[in-house]
């Protein structure tokens, strides 16, 4: 039973070399507690179930933190990337009319307020509240007095 325990660990971290998704690892872990138990001569069903108990605690507990810690290479979106940016406005931003360009990072887009009352004239600038659809929805850029 060793030696099928040993095939079955190193078929998982093969699979787990091509995917490098994260996918088989945790049965890994579990292949090799079930070998050091058939090492050690314990009967086969209680290996299986140790493989399984093992494959799954690990799957488990260990996923959420790996997954976090692994993938650190996300990039953002554009659309993410562009929540918090300055905008420069072409054309006069006013919703009522329905009006409204900015520039942002030399891209033009819809524009509208958050704010329905207010608008933004051409040439000044304002923030990005958020992304709806294929709009920027702005706030005013609101800058302290000198005092």
């Amino acid at each position: 039973m060793v030696t099928i325990w040993i095939v079955l660990l190193i078929a998982f971290l093969v699979v787990e070399l091509i995917t490098a998704g994260l996918t088989t690892i945790w049965f890994a872990g579990g292949s090799l507690v079930s070998m050091i138990l058939a090492a050690l001569e314990v009967p086969l069903p209680i290996q299986i179930i140790v493989f399984f108990i093992v494959s799954f605690i690990l799957l488990f507990l260990t996923r959420p933190l790996a997954v976090k810690y692994v993938k650190t290479d996300k990039l953002k979106t554009n659309y993410e990337s562009a929540i918090g940016k300055k905008v420069f406005i072409k054309e006069r931003v006013d919703n009522r009319k329905g009006t409204g360009i900015a520039d942002l990072s030399g891209q033009e887009w819809t524009a509208r307020m958050m704010d329905e009352t207010l608008t933004l004239e051409a040439g000044e600038h304002g923030i990005v509240a958020e992304v709806s659809g294929v709009k920027l929805m702005l706030k005013p850029i609101v800058e302290a007095k000198q005092v």
